[in-house]
């Protein structure tokens, strides 16, 4: 028996077994079809769970997941886009890949820079220039 695996990248491949799919009635346009027929799809990942993932990769994707994050730490994507089931389960599980693979990529390091000495220059020309212009809409009170 051969399993499915889901490439990520070179390195993380997920087991299908780890996504559940759920499929529910979609909302929106589409006549009889979308009141007879559960076409979007409700993908389930567990990405505390998961031992397919290194855990500085799942760390960021916990980060990058947002509000798509449960409390229990799955992510769930909800696709509906499509009018058939498979294009919307094919789209969910691409959307996983993409947030995957962008957990994937380690975060360029900051290096600390200072300002240079005309960027410094220019700012405290700007400060002036703007002193200047509101010092000019003051009233003044002019004494007879």
């Amino acid at each position: 028996m051969t399993r499915t695996m889901l490439q990520v990248t070179d390195e993380i491949a997920i087991d299908a077994a780890e996504i559940e799919e759920a499929f529910l009635r979609a909302s929106g346009p589409g006549g009889q079809n979308v009141n007879k027929v559960a076409t979007a799809v409700q993908l389930r990942f567990d990405v505390r769970g998961s031992p397919s993932l290194p855990e500085p990769v799942r760390a960021r994707l916990e980060r990058l997941a947002g509000n798509r994050l449960t409390a229990e730490g799955a992510i769930v994507i909800t696709a509906s886009r499509f009018r058939s089931q498979a294009r919307n389960r094919q789209d969910a599980r691409d959307r996983l890949v993409a947030l995957i693979r962008q957990a994937a990529t380690p975060p360029k390091p900051r290096r600390a820079t200072k300002p240079t000495r005309a960027s410094k220059l220019r700012r405290a020309e700007a400060k002036r220039h703007r002193s200047t212009v509101k010092s000019l809409r003051r009233t003044r009170v002019v004494e007879d």
